[in-house]
């Protein structure tokens, strides 16, 4: 058996020439084997480090064997426990299994056959593993779609054909709202990894002070607080995929752990000194420049390079919008009550496709499911539209029937504060959107008195 993470063996014997046979025969790059030869030592390592599977001698000099598997499966449930015990105590690892043991060695024993039970063992540690972590880590959800006929929709289920069978780090970049997630849980169902787990984490949540423990987790006493083992994001996406948003967020000291990481594909868990191997694929999105942060120094040039192996760009809603009906018939789908039908009065589909979607899909969404509620007899009207998109085209139409059309600085005044509004004041937000630097949206609201 090739496990995907390294299996720690506690071995605990008063038999020295027991511990040096175990250690020898079953020692390989997998197997990492540490020995105590009574309980109260076999208990200092047990305190100091998670173990998968312990190897218990039923009769030691300072201890029952019995005592000690209650306290080992109660502190640590993953672990599994094997008893070695003589032909004359065969009763009392009964008893052992009746209490949580997983089985039972005789002396003298086939290496052949304690082998073949450690890895049972341990194969049993990983499948519990992976069903706590499965439930704590991820919610089902819907089977991902992505929605549109536009040229670069086309480009972008392409690019997801080719790279998700592959194991190569994927950025994704684009606007807030453009479906940056749908394109990751696209790429992730599509891998040879869609059937494990995909464990997404916004990077910009994880605390600078706290980053390195919830990425890769801490064993117990690591620091205060740490109580007890916990296992990180990488343990949590072991085997499936990891999903790291907003990379542009991470702070800049914890990059370099990130680096290190994917240039190694191992790690070490806060307070522990073994290396693990992240049997992990990771994906990344940013709404960000990644390239000009590196060039003012907040992105490590390094980390750039390596998250930015393949590169899928997601256009805005405004550059597509041959996209949209197609959008509106999903949401309206998606929203519609019971057995309820909705269709759009006329001029409807012009509001939605005349406005600029400063929150894209996500905004586009939103305004669906508020006019689905809204809707008389499943007629969507412009009442049932937000104030914005439907003075925008109304303003538009009695323009241009006039002989007064609108200033240049009034328009992009108008479309400044919607942008401002649609991301709640966020000024490097807004910038983003609009595709300037911070410096010049200052200098245009300062100009405009704002």
């Amino acid at each position: 058996m090739t496990p995907s993470s390294p299996m720690f063996i506690l071995v605990i014997d008063d038999e020295e020439y027991i511990r040096l046979l175990i250690k020898k025969e079953l020692s390989n790059n997998y197997r990492n084997i540490m020995t105590a030869s009574s309980a109260k030592e076999g208990l200092s390592l047990f305190n100091k480090r998670d173990f998968d599977v312990i190897l218990l001698d039923i009769r030691l000099p300072d201890g029952d064997g019995i005592e000690l598997l209650d306290h080992f499966r109660s502190s640590q449930p993953d672990c599994e426990v094997i008893i070695i015990t003589g032909h004359g105590d065969i009763e009392s690892a009964v008893t052992a299994m009746k209490k949580g043991a997983y089985d039972y060695i005789t002396k003298p024993f086939s290496l052949e056959r304690l082998e073949l039970v450690v890895d049972k063992a341990f194969q049993r540690v990983c499948l519990q593993r992976e069903n706590r972590l499965l439930r704590q880590s991820q919610t089902p959800h819907r089977q991902p779609v992505l929605i549109g006929k536009s040229e670069s929709i086309k480009r972008i289920r392409y690019l997801i054909q080719k790279v998700a069978p592959t194991d190569a780090p994927v950025l994704i970049t684009g606007e807030s709202g453009t479906g940056k997630e749908v394109v990751a849980r696209l790429i992730h169902s599509h891998s040879l990894r869609g059937d494990k787990h995909l464990v997404i984490k916004n990077c910009g949540t994880l605390q600078k002070e706290l980053m390195r423990s919830e990425l890769f987790g801490y064993v117990k006493g690591a620091f205060t607080g740490a109580v007890q083992s916990q296992e990180g994001l990488i343990m949590l996406a072991q085997g499936g995929t990891l999903f790291l948003d907003e990379i542009g967020e991470l702070p800049i000291d914890c990059q370099s752990a990130l680096l290190r990481l994917l240039e190694n594909r191992t790690y070490r868990r806060v307070g522990e000194k073994e290396e693990r191997f992240a049997n992990v694929r990771f994906i990344f999105a940013t709404n960000r420049d990644l390239s000009e942060e590196v060039r003012v120094g907040r992105f490590n040039e390094a980390l750039y390079h390596r998250v930015n192996v393949f590169n899928i760009c997601i256009p805005p809603l405004r550059e597509r919008t041959e996209d949209i009906p197609l959008l509106v018939e999903y949401f309206l789908t998606q929203f519609s009550f019971s057995n309820s039908t909705y269709s759009l009065s006329a001029n409807i589909m012009q509001y939605l496709l005349n406005y600029s979607w400063p929150g894209n899909i996500r905004e586009l969404r939103n305004v669906i499911e508020r006019a689905v509620i809204l809707a008389e007899d499943g007629i969507i009207t412009d009442q049932c539209l937000p104030s914005e998109i439907v003075e925008r085209r109304s303003l538009s139409d009695s323009n241009l029937r006039s002989d007064s059309l609108l200033p240049l600085q009034t328009v992009e005044k108008q479309y400044i504060l919607r942008v401002l509004e649609s991301v709640s004041g966020n000024k490097s937000k807004a910038a983003e959107i609009l595709r300037i630097s911070r410096k010049t949206l200052y200098r245009k609201l300062k100009e405009y008195l704002l």
